[in-house]
């Protein structure tokens, strides 16, 4: 079943209290660019976990959907 867009609420948030405003996984400190990073330099997700451990698996999956979900509205 593809994920709706109401469902990716709650995974990133950007507070310009936290880290001045940089978009991170909601309840960390971990920037979401940390995941694309990880994710271009061919680590796994079990590597960017192991690396970031405050964040959950459900969130790097729901970040990935997400950007799958955009690319698929442009094409």
């Amino acid at each position: 079943m593809p994920m709706e867009q109401k469902d990716l609420k709650g995974i990133i948030h950007s507070d310009p209290e936290i880290m001045g405003g940089t978009p991170v996984f909601l309840g960390t400190r971990v920037p979401l660019q940390n995941l694309i990073d990880s994710l271009e330099g061919d680590q796994s997700i079990e590597e960017f976990l192991t690396a970031f451990p405050t964040v959950r698996r459900e969130q790097v999956i729901a970040v990935i959907e997400a950007g799958k979900l955009k690319m698929l509205e442009t094409v």
